[in-house]
């Protein structure tokens, strides 16, 4: 079976690289362009499927707290921290 795993809460990229910034410390090096088309503006997945199915539900529910713990999972990952 297949799952969508998410908090339902739509998240732009531009919100997405914010968080990764104040996670990191660091400037993410980007060049902003008109969106592609069929890009859509947000992103989000329903887990309640995954929910129901499997009893999962997002630890995290904001975006800075997700994208906070893939960084620190990632700078101890490569002994960066």
């Amino acid at each position: 079976a297949a799952y969508n795993l998410g908090t339902g809460i739509g998240t732009s990229v531009l919100e997405i690289i914010a968080a990764v910034e104040k996670a990191s410390g660091r400037k993410v090096p980007l060049t902003l362009g008109p969106r592609r088309e069929g890009d859509p503006p947000s992103l989000f997945a329903s887990a309640e499927k995954a929910a129901r199915e499997l009893g999962w539900r997002a630890r995290y529910l904001s975006i800075d707290e997700t994208v906070a713990t893939a960084v620190a999972w990632e700078m101890r990952r490569h002994n960066l921290g």
